[in-house]
C-alpha cells in the first residue's frame, strides 16, 4: 500500500472519529462542560414553573449555591410559579434573583413596568435578568436588531434606575451574535448559555448556562431537567450583581 493511500486511510478514519464524537456531544450522550463547569465555585440552577413543586430546601442542599427564577414574560405574563418561587427560595441559604423573557412584540418600557410591578426590590437579590433568546417564528426570521436592540436598551435602563444595578442580560450564542456583539448591550454583565462547550468568543460573561439536562432532587414537574449554571467568581464577587 502507498503512502498516500495510508494517509487518505488515516485522514478518512480521523474524520469518522470526530463526526462520530460531535455526534455524542449533540445527542448530549457525551458532555464536555463536564470538564470545565467544576472549575468554578459558585454553581447555581435557573427555574420557571415547567420544574412544578419545588422543595427549596431540599434543592438548595444539593450543591448549588444560586438560583434565578422566571417572574415574567413580556408585557403581561407572570410565571404561575413565581411568587412561591421567590418566597421559598429566600429561605434557604440560596442567593436568589428573577429573570423576564424578552418579547419581541412589546416595548422594552411595557415590559420594564410589568417587571417592577411584579418583582419586589430587595437588597440581597441578584440584578434583575432579561433573558433575550429566539422563540417561535423569530428562530427562523429574527427580527432586525436595529428595532430590537434600542427596546432591549429601553427595558435595561428601567431596570437599572429602579434596582440600583446594571441588570444581567441572558443570551444564546445566535442572539449575543445578532444583538449584543456590537451593541450598546455589550456593556452588561452577561450570562450565556452554551450546553455543549465552554463559551470561548463571546467576551467576558458572567454566568453560564452550562447544562439543560441536569437532574436533582426537590422539585417534580412536567419538566424532569433541570438548568445548571456556574458564576465567574467567588461569593464575595457576587455581590458586584447584587442590589443594594
Amino acid at each position: 500500500m502507498s503512502i498516500r493511500k495510508k494517509i487518505l486511510i488515516v485522514f478518512a478514519c480521523l474524520i469518522v472519529i470526530c463526526a462520530a464524537l460531535l455526534g455524542l456531544v449533540y445527542f448530549k450522550i457525551l458532555h464536555p462542560n463536564d470538564m470545565f463547569y467544576g472549575n468554578y465555585e459558585m454553581q447555581g440552577v435557573d427555574v420557571s414553573s415547567y420544574q412544578g413543586e419545588i422543595d427549596w430546601k431540599v434543592l438548595a442542599s444539593k450543591g448549588i449555591d444560586f438560583a434565578f427564577i422566571k417572574a415574567t414574560e413580556g408585557s403581561e405574563h407572570i410565571d404561575e410559579r413565581f411568587e412561591y418561587n421567590l418566597e421559598n427560595a429566600l429561605k434557604t441559604d440560596l442567593i436568589c434573583g428573577a429573570y423576564h423573557f424578552f418579547s419581541f412584540d412589546s416595548s422594552g418600557k411595557q415590559q420594564a413596568e410589568h417587571f417592577i410591578k411584579t418583582v419586589e426590590k430587595k437588597s440581597g437579590m441578584l440584578a434583575p435578568v432579561i433573558d433575550l433568546e429566539f422563540y417561535g417564528d423569530y428562530e427562523k426570521s429574527p427580527k432586525d436588531s436595529s428595532d430590537v436592540v434600542p427596546e432591549v436598551l429601553d427595558m435595561a435602563k428601567a431596570l437599572e434606575e429602579h434596582y440600583g444595578v446594571k441588570p444581567i442580560i441572558y443570551a444564546t450564542g445566535k442572539s449575543y451574535d445578532k444583538y449584543i456583539k456590537e451593541s450598546e448591550l455589550a456593556d452588561y454583565p452577561l450570562w450565556i448559555r452554551n450546553v455543549y462547550f465552554k463559551p470561548l468568543f463571546v467576551g467576558d460573561w458572567v454566568f453560564w448556562q452550562y447544562s439543560d439536562d441536569a437532574r436533582l432532587e426537590g422539585y417534580k414537574g412536567e419538566e424532569e431537567h433541570i438548568d445548571m449554571d456556574a458564576f465567574f467568581g467567588d461569593k464575595e464577587k457576587m455581590k458586584d450583581y447584587t442590589i443594594k
